[in-house]
Formats: structure tokens, C-alpha cells, sequence
């Protein structure tokens, strides 16, 4: 199979979980669209871990194939890695965000923290567009609006960007 056929990528996300493995796939994949849990391997009598319990696995969150392994507490979740939701709208992105933020925390900028320590940044498509306009000014407003959010919230960045220019502001 050459590469311009192949159907997946060989490179693929695997997360280290320390033993919520199974529970953060169900989670997972009932919030995205096009997700399903794939093999879960379970210890054995050799061990290490409990017998019958899940050690490594697979899932898919919409058509993204993620490896798991319930290695224990030794490395947790950092901000350093996050998962970028790029959402349609205003009701994706408080789908999305009460969702994950449920057990989990709320950070700046987007960014939510689920209950597994996992980050994410829940972020409109209209952000990317405000923030890049031609206009400098009406850019470097959204910007400042997004800097003051938690969740990002369409309207309040498209009234500072159109009050950028608007001398009654």
C-alpha cells in the first residue's frame, strides 16, 4: 500500500491514562460524532494489573484513531498537549464545552480541562476569521475580547470587532 492510498495515518495520539482508560473512551466517544471504541486489552493472570482489567486500547473520535494505556499516576496530563475542537458555531462550541467541562475546569482563552485532566481548546471558526481580518484594528480587538474569556462567546467577539471602528465606543 502506498502512503496516497492508505486510509489512516500510522501516527496517531496515545494518551496515558492512570486507570480511566475505558471510562474516558465511552465518555469520548459518545461526545463526538463519527467515534467508536475499538479493541480493549485487558491484564491477564501475568499481570501486571488486576486481571480482567484494561491495560491498553483504541478508539476513535471522530475518524481520529487515539491509543490508550493505563499506566498509573506517574505522568499525568499536562496543558502542554491539548486537543483543538474547531466548531461551526456558538452551539458546538457550548455543546463541546459543557460537556467537557463537566468534572473538569474552566481556563482561559477557550481552554477547559476535562475530568480526566485531559485539555482541550473549544474555539469557533468565526475566532480564526476575526482574528486574521485585514483591518487591524478590528483584529487586534477580537483578540483582546478572546484574551478575556473562558468560553469563547461569538457574539461578544464580533461586537468588539465591530466596535473597534465605531466612534460612540
Amino acid at each position: 500500500m502506498t502512503p496516497s492510498t492508505r486510509t489512516s495515518s500510522r501516527i496517531s495520539p496515545c494518551l496515558w491514562f492512570d486507570d480511566q482508560l475505558e471510562e474516558a473512551a465511552a465518555f469520548y466517544t459518545s461526545l463526538f460524532p463519527r467515534s467508536s471504541i475499538g479493541h480493549l486489552t485487558r491484564y491477564g493472570d501475568a499481570g501486571p494489573g488486576e486481571p480482567g482489567s484494561v491495560m491498553a486500547g483504541e478508539f476513535t473520535l471522530d475518524g481520529v484513531v487515539f491509543r490508550g494505556i493505563n499506566g498509573g499516576p506517574a505522568f499525568p496530563f499536562t496543558e502542554a498537549v491539548s486537543f483543538a475542537i474547531s466548531c461551526a458555531d456558538q452551539a458546538e462550541v457550548d455543546h463541546y464545552w459543557d460537556a467537557l467541562v463537566d468534572g473538569g475546569e474552566e481556563s482561559m482563552c477557550g481552554w477547559v480541562k476535562d475530568r480526566f485532566g485531559l485539555s482541550w481548546q473549544v474555539v469557533p471558526a468565526r475566532l480564526y476569521e476575526l482574528v486574521a481580518d485585514p483591518d487591524p484594528a478590528r483584529a487586534q480587538a477580537a483578540t483582546r475580547a478572546m484574551l478575556g474569556m473562558r468560553r469563547i462567546v461569538v457574539t461578544d467577539l464580533e461586537a468588539a470587532a465591530d466596535a473597534a471602528h465605531d466612534p460612540s465606543t
